[in-house]
């Protein structure tokens, strides 16, 4: 279910990402994204408590697939970039928005 769950969210060209609402790197993640011009549909935000009790399991297969089952979990269109530092220090860089740009992610 978890395994099934998580890949029906990952798309080319879309930015996926996994949270809790309560988590603060996970409030610092959606203020970052929500600021930048998405195309409608092109970023998604997935509470992983929403979905009752597979939330743990949600966890372990994001460890499974990307090494660390924090969140939030990043993903840029399937590539998980990691979670809220890594995709701050992507802005930073000037990376973040390079990379939106190729998968068609911004206006």
């Amino acid at each position: 279910m978890a395994k099934e769950f998580v890949n029906s969210k990952l798309q080319p060209g879309k930015v996926v990402v996994f949270i809790k609402p309560t988590c603060p790197y996970c409030k610092k993640t959606h203020e970052l994204l929500s600021r930048l011009p998405f195309k409608q549909g092109s970023l998604e935000f997935v509470d992983i408590t929403a979905t009752g009790d597979d939330a743990s399991k949600i966890q372990d297969y994001l460890q499974e697939l990307t090494g660390a089952r924090t969140v939030p979990r990043v993903f840029i269109g399937k590539d998980c970039i990691g979670g809220c530092t890594d995709l701050l220090n992507m802005h930073q860089s000037g990376q973040l928005l390079t990379r939106l740009k190729q998968i068609g992610a911004l206006e």
